[in-house]
């Protein structure tokens, strides 16, 4: 018999400590196999094969007899309705902004036109998802209003879209093109007596359908930048003297240019039709017996660089234009073609005021 025995006559192990298990663990509590607070044959906290009852979905009913902290039943929360976005129109300015007139832009029905963003990723503003980001910062227009929110339809044919204040092009059937003018080329789409002329190179274009203007016109010998459109309104403005379109010249003309010319030539000149005068100029380069200078002007008259240049002794020897506006020649040779970026656009738009 052990020396510590209970009245029952089981040995007592331990002095009063409880007796482990054979694995190691402290063995479970009466009344089941395993722990109450865990599942099993004897847990009542879990159900099915273990793990705490998980947490019903917004808007799915709480399983039976679940309750909260307090111990008070659990309700199932109600689901959220989806509430049509109708699109908001802040007048607050972004920046560069310069075409607001407080009004509101016409909303389409559902299924007509197409949405705001949509507009933009077709014109090249941005990816969509950039597109609805811009929208959302303030900096999107329609028909001189900011958008704000999406969900806009507008009518590409005869909405007017602005980024920052820039017009954006929405029209798919809108070309802009810029050509460098070889010289000898006549500035016409078509000549009677045979000659080769600016129709020559965008041929394939016009008989594909495409109607296209020649922005203004250079004689024969001068070389360099010409814009073609088939926007008329554009054309019609871009060659109005009233809206001041500025554009720059390089040109090699005879003798040693007297850096006080450029004070002659912005007071004015007087030639066979008035007086006449520069915006800028600037002498470049100075070569043996020639001189080369850039001027920039924005006369329109007929030969009105040489005149003016030939007025002051120095005739021109060779003359190239290469702005109008913001639109630069590039780096094309003579007889080439490219189609204007969307900021190059943008730009000869916000010069005539479309």
């Amino acid at each position: 018999m052990n020396r510590s025995a209970r009245r029952d006559g089981t040995p007592d192990r331990g002095r009063g400590k409880p007796a482990r298990s054979t694995t190691g663990k402290k063995d479970a509590p009466r009344g089941g196999t395993g722990n109450a607070s865990r599942g099993g044959t004897g847990g009542a906290a879990r159900t099915g094969t273990g793990g705490a009852p998980k947490k019903p979905h917004r808007g799915q009913a709480a399983a039976p007899g679940a309750t909260n902290k307090r111990g008070k039943p659990k309700q199932a929360k109600p689901q959220r309705q989806q509430v049509p976005v109708t699109p908001k129109i802040s007048n607050a300015k972004p920046a560069r902004h310069q075409h607001t007139d407080n009004v509101a832009p016409k909303q389409l029905a559902a299924g007509e036109g197409v949405r705001l963003q949509k507009v933009l990723a077709q014109a090249g503003v941005a990816s969509r998802r950039a597109a609805e980001e811009l929208i959302e910062q303030g900096r999107v227009e329609v028909d001189g209003a900011i958008v704000v929110e999406q969900g806009l339809r507008v009518d590409p044919e005869n909405a007017v879209v602005r980024v920052d204040g820039i017009r954006v092009v929405v029209k798919k059937d809108l070309v802009h093109i810029a050509l460098n003018k070889p010289r000898g080329w006549q500035s016409t789409m078509s000549d009677d007596l045979g000659r080769p002329c600016i129709g020559d190179i965008v041929s394939e274009r016009v008989s594909a359908g495409q109607r296209l203007f020649h922005v203004g016109r250079l004689d024969a010998d001068t070389e360099g930048l010409i814009l073609l459109t088939n926007d008329g309104d554009l054309a019609h403005r871009l060659m109005h003297p009233s809206f001041e379109v500025p554009k720059t010249y390089l040109a090699t003309v005879n003798g040693v240019v007297d850096r006080g010319l450029g004070r002659t030539l912005k007071a004015g000149v007087e030639l066979d039709d008035g007086p006449a005068k520069v915006d800028s100029f600037q002498l470049l380069d100075v070569n043996g017996k020639q001189s080369l200078v850039r001027i920039v002007l924005h006369e329109g008259r007929k030969h009105i660089v040489r005149r003016l240049l030939e007025a002051v002794g120095h005739p021109v020897v060779r003359l190239v234009r290469t702005d109008i506006g913001s639109v630069s020649l590039g780096d094309g040779r003579p007889g080439t073609l490219r189609v204007l970026g969307r900021g190059e656009v943008g730009s000869l738009y916000k010069a005539v005021g479309l």
